[in-house]
């Protein structure tokens, strides 16, 4: 059987795979590692008691998962990144698949100091510094470290049941990453550089694809739905939406592609960027009423709070 839970980690993706046989865990993947806070500061506190909002490691913590076969990290911002830290205090991984693998000797970014940088810039850092500070304390816990080049469909055999193949963006993006990353590890401070790459990093996202007992689980990550209105979208049963559902995440043309049965959008309740977007979600509905959201999502006559630590999948 595989299990899909797509934790509730209020802002953010956090995505657990794992196939069981019985009560016997067989493998296990977690896709990306959701915010460092349950809370942003640009967005409504959580009021209502009944929140089931969780840190992706406290969720790992709860479910048992004391070891992951792999962690896969799809981009670099905050949402996705920011719970590496707990994560890897709860969990030893097997492999670690990223589009971008910091050098052996990197040291803190510093993204608040005195660098001179706008805004933008230093968020870049900092969304940086939350991915590789945790890899240099914890890096002991983690058994492989692989950097995925992103010229080619990634094609793995997970488990004998079990394949994924992992997808990118435009393939001179990963060489760019790399470049601007690496000079910021050597200390330059190149604000134009680490504005425009902020810029890319959603058009640079990994997606995945699924493939379990005839059944196909598309994973977005927060790849804009115009970078892949092609033949790599194939009909799919279960579809992660991209990017929190925001307007540019998904379009008629992309849903008619992929045909989903089910959809599962990762996002906070009550952000105030309109993410989901409510003509999206009637979109997704227009495809498939089995639309489901990790927060407890209220938009009126559209769609009804439910509250739960995860959206919570079985395939036989």
């Amino acid at each position: 059987m595989l299990v899909l839970d797509f934790i509730n980690v209020g802002n953010g993706d956090s995505i657990l795979v794992r196939e069981m046989e019985g009560e016997r865990l067989r493998f296990s993947m977690l896709v990306d590692c959701g915010h460092d806070s349950l809370e942003r500061d640009d967005h409504p506190p959580v009021e209502d008691p009944r929140s089931c909002r969780i840190f992706a490691g406290d969720f790992l913590r709860s479910q048992g998962v004391a070891h992951l076969d792999i962690l896969l990290v799809t981009h670099f911002h905050r949402d996705h990144i920011g719970g590496l830290g707990r994560v890897l205090e709860t969990v030893t991984v097997g492999e670690l698949l990223t589009p971008y693998a910091p050098p052996a000797d990197s040291g803190p970014l510093d993204p608040d100091g005195d660098n001179g940088l706008p805004k933008a810039a230093r968020n870049v850092l900092r969304c940086m510094d939350l991915y590789a500070g945790p890899l240099r304390r914890y890096g002991d816990r983690i058994g492989r470290i692989k950097e995925l080049p992103g010229d080619r469909v990634e094609c793995l055999r997970l488990t004998d049941d079990l394949t994924m193949d992992i997808l990118f963006g435009e393939p001179a993006l990963y060489p760019r990453q790399r470049a601007v990353y690496d000079a910021a590890f050597r200390g330059e401070r190149n604000g134009y550089d680490l504005i425009h790459w902020g810029k890319s990093m959603n058009v640079s996202s990994l997606r995945q694809r699924l493939y379990y007992h005839g059944k196909e689980i598309v994973l977005g990550g927060d790849a804009y739905a115009h970078m892949w209105e092609t033949q790599t979208a194939t009909p799919c049963d279960i579809l992660k939406v991209p990017h929190h559902a925001s307007l540019s995440s998904t379009t008629r043309k992309l849903l008619r592609l992929l045909q989903p049965k089910a959809a599962v959008v990762c996002v906070a309740a009550g952000r105030p960027d309109e993410r989901p977007h409510p003509y999206i979600v009637s979109l997704l509905k227009e495809f498939t009423e089995d639309v489901h959201f990790t927060d407890a999502v209220e938009i009126p006559g559209l769609v009804e709070p439910v509250f739960h630590t995860s959206v919570h999948i079985e395939l036989p």
